[in-house]
């Protein structure tokens, strides 16, 4: 790799041309982040002109996160909090009091029934998910989900990402890579930034136990019956949900 410094080409390899990467992949994301930034503010300013920011719902959010060197890695899939959490922030002033925060899992299923209740519509009693708008209002439903479930087929596929499935509760996450039969267990309390493998520890037998026994009725309940565990799926396919079904 040859590159422009002080005026002089130079040749990079190892160690140098990493860090080179990296500062031009941290540069890129880092202006993709501004520019969403200015948008949405132009867009909020605009609603503000024309009167129609009070009863207007915007939501910003996103598919994953992102890795930006976080465990030696980079783009998403893992489930990591650093690609697993979302970002969600919504702003409807005629409905949601500045500043609430609400603590409860949230999913991107339950973003259609959100929609269809701030809308007035009845929420079809087949869709996953539930509506959020008690939870931004500061108020969670009784019987809200304590844990959510991940899966992600996809070995090596284009990314190098190692199939694997998990939960994931308020304090804890559980992960399963099953073609390499490993499991790590993160208490994310004490270890926010997941550096600590506690499966096996002495100690964690009943907490493991527990968990093993929550991922497995999640995965039974959204019918998750290893349709796909031993097919590589074509080249840029993540896993298609209308697989997983039989469709």
């Amino acid at each position: 790799m040859t590159t422009a410094v002080d005026g002089k080409t130079v040749t990079l390899t190892g160690e140098a041309l990493a860090r080179w990467k990296y500062q031009r992949y941290m540069q890129d994301y880092l202006a993709t982040v501004q520019s969403v930034d200015d948008s949405v503010g132009r867009m909020l300013a605009l609603l503000g002109r024309e009167g129609l920011a009070k009863n207007t719902m915007v939501i910003y959010t996103s598919d994953q996160g992102f890795f930006l060197g976080d465990h030696g890695l980079f783009d998403k899939r893992f489930m990591y909090e650093e690609s697993l959490r979302m970002p969600f922030l919504m702003r409807w002033p005629a409905a949601i009091k500045p500043g609430t925060r609400n603590g409860a899992i949230a999913l991107n299923i339950d973003f259609a029934p959100t929609f269809l209740d701030a809308a007035g519509l009845p929420v079809p009693r087949d869709m996953q998910g539930r509506s959020l708008l008690p939870i931004v209002q500061g108020r969670t439903p009784a019987g809200w989900r304590t844990s959510m479930y991940y899966r992600y087929y996809h070995d090596p596929g284009d990314h190098n990402t190692r199939a694997h499935y998990g939960i994931r509760t308020r304090t804890h996450k559980l992960i399963y890579f099953w073609k390499k039969d490993q499991w790590e267990l993160f208490d994310l309390v004490s270890d926010p930034f997941e550096l600590h493998n506690l499966y096996g520890q002495p100690g964690q037998e009943q907490l493991t136990t527990t968990l093993k026994a929550e991922l497995f009725r999640l995965k039974e309940s959204v019918r998750d019956e290893d349709q796909l565990a031993n097919e590589q799926l074509p080249n840029g396919v993540d896993g298609p949900v209308a697989r997983l079904r039989g469709k």
